[in-house]
């Protein structure tokens, strides 16, 4: 399985932008020191900030790093975690809300990188929000705990709908992606104050598109 061009993380591992998310998983890493993280949601404040790319060179990352990783997609509106990783959304998350045997087997689906799973969307259903927040939902978040030491979750941005608030009261934390020269700073805050409002913990932010120091580029290559 070739390498996908949005996973810099596979593609040029000695970049400036691979090294970065070697960082990121180093800091929450230390980040979780008193409380561990095990399951994390990825979200931003407005669309376009680059989430879902970020969230998998994340996971693409952590997985490199020997912890079982499982990527969920959990924007049920605009998935988008299949077409990076080239895989069917035929089945996914939210086949396990309706078929008992997938919420036993979840349909998790191969990356073609060692620790690393990905449970696609699934079938698009009409109350994003309600699934998330429901029972069901923590039933599904303790199975997929049960075959990875962490679980990642894309959630859509939280100014836009509910459904990353929802979710993330129910996982150890929150990253909010936040992109130079696009995100607005009244939008990031409003983000943050959204998800501390529910008493989500945040547990960062980072940043993309962020211009590369040139100074460094000898030391990555």
């Amino acid at each position: 399985m070739s390498p996908k061009p949005d996973l810099i993380t596979l593609t040029d591992p000695r970049s400036p932008a691979a090294e970065a998310y070697r960082t990121l998983r180093t800091n929450l890493t230390f980040a979780g020191l008193d409380k561990p993280i095990e399951t994390l949601v990825v979200t931003s404040a407005a669309p376009g900030e680059g989430k879902s790319t970020t969230l998998a060179n994340l996971a693409v990352t952590m997985a490199q790093g020997e912890r079982r990783t499982i990527l969920v997609d959990a924007d049920l509106r605009r998935p988008s975690l299949h077409e990076i990783f080239e895989v069917p959304n035929s089945q996914g998350l939210t086949t396990m809300f309706v078929d008992q045997d997938a919420l036993k087997e979840p349909p998790l689906a191969e990356t073609g990188v060692e620790n690393l799973l990905l449970l696609p969307s699934g079938p698009l259903p009409p109350n994003p929000a309600d699934l998330l927040g429901s029972r069901r939902m923590e039933q599904v978040i303790a199975a997929l705990r049960e075959r990875a030491d962490l679980v990642l979750f894309d959630a859509p941005p939280v100014i836009a709908v509910t459904d990353a608030a929802v979710l993330g009261t129910k996982v150890d934390g929150v990253l909010l992606v936040v992109r130079a020269g696009h995100t607005r700073r009244e939008h990031a805050q409003r983000a943050k104050e959204l998800l501390e409002r529910v008493h989500v913990r945040v547990i960062g932010a980072v940043l993309t598109n962020a211009p590369v120091d040139v100074t460094l580029g000898g030391y990555y290559r």
